[in-house]
């Protein structure tokens, strides 16, 4: 089987909205730090982006969560890789994931993190499939909300490839 990629977004489309949401979340976090939890691997691209565009003070810490493998569909089973090195308790914690499409494992990964107390708790995606949502999971900030089809590019993968693609495309397998 062979893979082509189509372009969903382009390059231009990605950065323009990360600065346009970096924007509000520096309005709405002004006076505060906000902590970011990158949602690994496929959030490390958009956070470090995301990051760069916020202009209040900023800390990071790092969790990986998985309910996919080497899969095009969510499995549904999620677990956790990687959990975080740093205290949340009183906290504004921004969590930043690729894409969010059935909401299993951000509905999961949640519960964990409001058992922490932060002060406050807010979700932020690169991307969005709220048609194949099957959990209902509050999305503070969406990029893009795109149709269901399986995408790759700016830190999403297939079988860990396509990662590196500067813009979102749409994986056609043949």
């Amino acid at each position: 089987m062979s893979e082509k990629i189509r372009v969903l977004l382009n390059e231009e489309e990605v950065c323009k909205k990360i600065r346009e949401i970096g924007e509000q979340i520096s309005k709405d976090y002004e006076g505060k730090t906000v902590h970011l939890i990158c949602v690994l691997k496929g959030g490390v691209f958009f956070t470090c982006e995301l990051a760069k565009r916020i202009t209040v003070p900023v800390t990071m810490d790092f969790m990986s969560v998985s309910s996919y493998g080497d899969e095009t569909s969510s499995s549904g089973v999620v677990r956790i890789v990687k959990d975080l090195d740093e205290s949340l308790e009183g906290k504004d914690v921004l969590i930043v994931e690729d894409i969010i499409d059935s909401g299993r494992t951000l509905s999961h990964l949640l519960e964990i993190l409001k058992q922490r107390n932060p002060n406050s708790l807010r979700l932020c995606t690169l991307l969005d499939k709220p048609e194949r949502r099957v959990k209902d999971v509050k999305v503070d900030y969406v990029c893009f909300n795109i149709p269901d089809e399986f995408v790759v590019g700016y830190g999403l993968d297939y079988a860990q490839k396509y990662r590196n693609l500067p813009y979102i495309g749409v994986v056609e397998l043949s």
